[in-house]
């Protein structure tokens, strides 16, 4: 069945769905769009503020309309209040309050950056792979809902599987688990969700996913400073952040503003990785600074945070990336796994402390 047609049958049947002072959910105002993929459903529901558990039971029937309609799909239904930045999602379980752990996982370590292009995800896949060969289990969930890259780096296909109670089931690759809202896309497709939508899919890809015994999750988040930092670092106890940034002043700048927004946030910054960092010539063995040389660490000194290393730019990695063969895990003795593997030695005390 069509999206445009299943999104079409949905928001009809929402009209079975009684709202707070009378009327049916498919024609209330503060119904959002129905966005569905191969792999999901997700819809919001705004109410104003206080009205929030009222509209649970309004929620909860449209939930499971949903749910019957879409098969195996997992349904991502949130109510989102006007003047709260607090959304109610699930499907069915109350939201913690505050602060907290996700079950199961002892650390979270999230991989950021000012800007996109800098090498992000790609080193945070690298890092996951070699906190792994230290013996730990690892996660990674792909918190770049508007441009997810896990899947391709990775190298997995196939939407994850879904529980009779409507967890996720990670996929596995490498010895990692991992959650990406990107296996649940066709090629292609954009996300084209607004703040609070996006949250709860956060929300959703974080809590909802069966993670078992986690010695760290390693959470790779999409570029800037925007909703979905601000949602994370709000709800969830993240045990610190590793900046990443290319030498240029350009990136630079923006990785400063990251920074910013994890000290006003209380969020601890463990470091900055320079990415790109310099070319070695593989005819003539000659180094090019391509980016400038050595502004992120730098950088890292005038903002008082630790300089965690440099990854060089190696051709390798942009094809093993492609290829869904990380280099930590394709050629784990290589030169650029032990780039990876060194920046990663010195996470190890935050994570086994």
């Amino acid at each position: 069945m069509a999206d445009i047609e299943l999104s079409a049958q949905i928001k009809a049947a929402l009209a079975q769905v009684e709202i707070p002072g009378g009327g049916d959910l498919a024609g209330y105002a503060g119904l959002s769009e129905i966005i569905v993929t191969p792999g999901a459903i997700a819809f919001a529901i705004a109410v104003a503020s206080g009205m929030e558990a009222a509209f649970g039971p309004a929620r909860e029937h449209a939930q499971k309309l949903a749910q019957q309609l879409g098969g195996s799909r997992k349904v991502m239904v949130s109510i989102t209040a006007e003047k709260s930045n607090a959304p109610k999602f699930g499907h069915g379980a109350p939201q913690p309050q505050g602060k907290t752990r996700v079950p199961g996982v002892k650390r979270i370590i999230a991989v950021g950056s000012g800007k996109g292009g800098v090498g992000k995800s790609t080193t945070a896949i690298n890092l996951a792979l070699s906190l792994a060969a230290e013996g730990l289990r690892v996660g990674v969930l792909d918190a770049d809902l508007y441009g997810p890259s896990i899947p391709k780096l990775l190298g997995i296909e196939g939407q994850p599987a879904i529980r009779d109670d409507g967890i996720f089931a990670p996929h596995e690759a490498f010895g990692l688990k991992a959650i990406s809202i990107g296996s649940m896309l066709v090629p292609g497709q954009a996300v084209v969700w607004r703040g609070p939508m996006a949250t709860s899919g956060l929300r959703q890809l974080l809590r909802e996913t069966a993670w078992g015994d986690l010695d760290v999750l390693v959470i790779d988040l999409p570029p800037g400073t925007g909703d979905i930092h601000i949602a994370l670092f709000q709800q969830t106890i993240v045990d610190g952040v590793v900046i990443v940034s290319t030498p240029q002043d350009l990136a630079l700048i923006d990785a400063q503003k990251a920074i910013d927004m994890l000290r006003r946030m209380a969020v601890p910054v463990l470091g900055l990785v320079e990415n790109m960092s310099y070319f070695i010539a593989p005819d003539t063995g000659a180094r090019y600074d391509i980016f400038g040389s050595g502004g992120a660490e730098k950088a890292a000194e005038k903002l008082d945070i630790s300089f965690l290393g440099a990854v060089p730019l190696v051709m390798s990695i942009r094809e093993g990336s492609d290829a869904g063969t990380p280099p930590v895990a394709a050629v784990p003795t290589g030169p650029e796994a032990a780039a990876y593997r060194a920046i990663a030695s010195r996470l190890l005390p935050l994570i086994r402390g």
